[in-house]
């Protein structure tokens, strides 16, 4: 549970820009989104190789 506490004489946008910073720090959407399906633990597996794959292609690009 998040508390964003108020100040006085704060405005409502404020707080309410706050709240959402902290909502998305805690990852709370994108566990719920992983929760939704199951992935077998092969499938991803071969996604972390492939992102691992994509973000060294792109630093050898860099280095060239």
């Amino acid at each position: 549970m998040l508390i964003i506490p108020i100040k006085e004489g704060e405005n409502i946008d404020r707080a309410l820009k706050r709240y959402k910073r902290k909502f998305d720090k805690t990852g709370t959407m994108r566990q719920l989104r992983n929760r939704q399906q199951f992935n077998k633990p092969s499938v991803e597996n071969r996604a972390k190789r492939q992102k691992a794959q994509y973000i060294q292609r792109l630093r050898d690009q860099e280095e060239i």
